[in-house]
């Protein structure tokens, strides 16, 4: 880096800030800090939903599979993404954006205390944070390590400037300062994204053009859609797992739905975003499947391939715009997570645990959600200290074993408690399955992992746990059934499209109580 990528570094992370400081105008109160008041545009928060699922994984653990294995990236990570949300789009979006509209909570776990009971809320509201911590720690230490590759700063120094700017915005002005600078980086990513495929192809004339280049050796093997560990298994596991988790079982994405006027508007947005995660990264990938021609990675899982044939390829200005989408890509999706998390803590977990957190003021309520986004950035930037640690192995281990084994259990009872077919799963099919999918993770991750000849592939690693909470969470439904009259108008106020279905049950107070239904 030069003094001109310098200059545009400095520049985008000052617009950030900005964008930060604007946005604090238009948060008076928790509603409008954790969910935009339900006036964000439709396709604000398509773009927004479609940025806060990436991150700098993309270009250093999902660059290393790319340079490994070729179009698979694409076929086991993005496409089975964009499979997900358009299903969501009908399923979920329109459901998830009634939770604000008629029972008027602020976190995507609020309405669980009455659809299940407490204990299970909390249950499911701990573990998510939890995860959530661990994952976002996965997502500074990728960053940290491109911005290692271009500048020599240290790993930990690289964590701490990053975090640092991502707290500053998206403290002060809450999910409408990340929708906007997700929306500002998603142009960034868009100018940096065609220029570096650019530059790509202009190199690919000795080896055949753009279509003859497969044949090349370094490329064996690349054009097949599922090699590797990552097998039709592992793409079907992964195609159901995107669907929960991008559909809001990681929290964030819950948000964006939240955010939009209506459920219309909801469904639309998450149209949109399907369509950006279907075409886009195509565009991002292809560089990444000609890495192995162009540049020799350092690391044996080629996670640094994406940096190094940047720095080779760009010139200066256009370098530093490509470091500033990959910081885009990390600091909108761990803003988003830090919101969502705020959201859950104060209003899920803060009125459990404090009496005084259930009269919060507005201006107290305020101040609490600011206070729990800091102390969440800085958690996760501690764990991402110790990624490549023997806890947590490198940064693609995280990612993929612990955040997508994991997801399942946490998911399985927040998204099919909102579907009517499930209404007969109460509290005991909705803690047992997550309690028991979580056990099963650590079996098949751990005790059985170790006395396996090889170990247990990755597919069964992320998809067991899941398979695990989804049967017994329908299983325990029909044995034991705990739908109540009151489960049942709730869920029905968030399956029904007609507005009259609002005065079926008296409005979720708020703030959240730890006063439960059955």
């Amino acid at each position: 880096m030069n003094g001109l990528d310098w200059a545009v570094l400095i520049a985008y992370f000052g617009v950030m800030v900005a964008i930060g400081v604007w946005s604090h105008k238009r948060v008076d109160n928790v509603s409008d800090f954790f969910t935009a008041g339900g006036k964000m545009p439709w396709w604000l928060s398509g773009i927004s939903h479609h940025m806060s699922g990436y991150s700098a994984v993309m270009f250093t653990g999902y660059a290393g599979i790319a340079y490994t294995y070729g179009v698979t990236s694409f076929i086991t990570w993005s496409f089975p993404i964009a499979i997900g949300i358009a299903i969501g789009a009908r399923l979920f979006a329109p459901r998830i954006n009634r939770l604000r509209s008629r029972l008027h909570v602020a976190s995507p776990l609020e309405y669980l205390k009455n659809r299940y009971n407490l204990k299970t809320q909390q249950a499911l509201a701990w573990s998510g944070m939890l995860l959530k911590i661990v994952d976002v720690g996965a997502k500074w230490a990728a960053i940290a390590t491109l911005l290692s590759v271009f500048t020599g700063v240290s790993l930990n120094q690289g964590i701490l400037i990053t975090g640092v700017i991502t707290a500053i915005y998206c403290t002060i002005g809450g999910l409408w300062a990340d929708a906007l600078t997700e929306l500002g980086q998603f142009i960034i990513q868009l100018l940096a994204g065609v220029a570096m495929f650019v530059a790509v192809v202009a190199k690919l004339g000795p080896y055949g053009g753009f279509f003859g280049v497969w044949d090349e050796p370094e490329l064996d093997g690349h054009a097949k859609p599922l090699v590797g560990p990552y097998g039709t298994v592992f793409l079907l596991a992964f195609l159901f797992i995107k669907l929960f988790e991008y559909n809001g079982g990681m929290l964030n994405q819950a948000q964006r739905y939240m955010a939009t006027a209506n459920a219309r508007e909801a469904a639309r947005s998450a149209k949109l975003s399907a369509v950006l995660w279907l075409v886009w990264p195509l565009v991002l990938f292809f560089p990444m499947w000609m890495s192995p021609l162009l540049v020799d990675a350092k690391k044996p899982d080629g996670s640094d391939s994406y940096a190094l044939m940047t720095e080779q390829l760009l010139p200066h200005g256009l370098l530093g715009l490509v470091i500033v989408g990959f910081f885009s890509h990390t600091m909108a999706m761990c803003s988003s997570d830090a919101n969502a998390i705020a959201a859950v803590f104060t209003r899920d977990v803060a009125p459990v645990l404090s009496k005084r957190a259930r009269v919060w003021t507005d201006h107290a309520g305020l101040i609490a959600a600011r206070l729990t986004t800091v102390v969440f950035l800085g958690l996760s930037m501690a764990v991402a200290t110790q990624v490549n640690s023997p806890a947590f192995k490198d940064i693609i281990t995280v990612v993929i074993k612990w955040v997508a084994g994991l997801m399942g259990p946490i998911a399985i009872p927040m998204m099919l408690g909102l579907l009517r077919p499930f209404r007969r799963s109460g509290p005991t099919a909705a803690l047992t399955s997550w309690g028991l999918g979580l056990v099963a993770f650590w079996l098949v991750n751990y005790p059985i992992h170790w006395n396996v000849d090889g170990g247990v592939p990755l597919q069964y690693q992320v998809s067991i746990p899941l398979a695990v909470s989804l049967i017994l969470y329908i299983v325990i439904g029909h044995i034991k059934p705990e739908d109540t009259p009151e489960r049942d108008a709730l869920i029905e106020r968030i399956n029904t499209d007609d507005d009259s279905a609002a005065a079926v049950l008296p409005t979720q107070q708020e703030p959240a109580s730890p006063k439960t239904v059955g």
